[in-house]
């Protein structure tokens, strides 16, 4: 594992950090769809992802998911860690996008961590204010943009993290991280493939203007 950790963190975490995580860390490879984290569960341990992305979720009182940020290679996700350090139920949900590998870290190390390596304490509120500006980027998009806006963004960053500008899903599942019905999902559809913005395939949509 201490490859897998050199080669996706050693630019941010010193030698010594690297072999702690390597000494505590588990590994895990999970598949598309799984959930890594659910809502309502105490957080044990953070995710560090080294391959794929996740998609975090959070749900409203009627069980519909709103999708609020990915997190890809070399990331973490800001309210786990919030949920660790303050030993607290998660509030979101985490599930695989792709194919993803990460290691998991024991939850007690979190704060240790924090006062004996600055490269972890950078690392750690760097993962904050990223993950901060993309819920004010996923609140500015829901507050502001129209719903073909909103659905061709959505559908611009699953390209983005997928790393395939032809996306496998379907319409009932592009409702339910839009908080929306598949109806309405696919009469934009429609719009945006007449306007030349995607083409549509059964349960696949390619982009057409990244």
């Amino acid at each position: 594992m201490i490859e897998t950790l050199k080669d996706n963190y050693g630019y941010l975490f010193e030698e010594e950090l690297l072999q702690e995580i390597n000494r505590v860390g588990v590994f895990k490879e999970i598949s598309e769809g799984t959930k890594l984290i659910e809502i309502g569960d105490y957080i044990k341990s953070m995710p560090l992802l080294v391959s794929g992305a996740v998609k975090i979720l959070r749900e409203d009182e009627n069980g519909d998911e709103l999708i609020l940020y990915f997190i890809e290679r070399g990331d973490t996700c800001a309210m786990t860690l919030s949920c660790c350090m303050g030993q607290k139920k998660s509030e979101i949900r985490a599930v695989a996008e792709t194919n993803a590998s990460l290691i998991m870290i024991p939850v007690e190390f979190m704060s240790l961590w924090m006062s004996t390596y600055k490269s972890w304490q950078n690392f750690i509120l760097q993962s904050y204010h990223e993950r901060m500006s993309e819920l004010l980027e996923a609140i500015d998009t829901i507050a502001f943009l129209k719903m073909d806006e909103r659905l061709l963004k959505y559908l611009r960053d699953k390209a983005m993290v997928n790393q395939n500008d032809e996306i496998q899903v379907t319409h009932q599942l592009i409702a339910n991280d839009m908080h929306t019905s598949r109806v309405v999902i696919s009469r934009i559809l429609k719009a945006l493939e007449r306007n030349n913005k995607i083409k549509i395939n059964r349960n696949r949509i390619t982009l057409l203007d990244l």
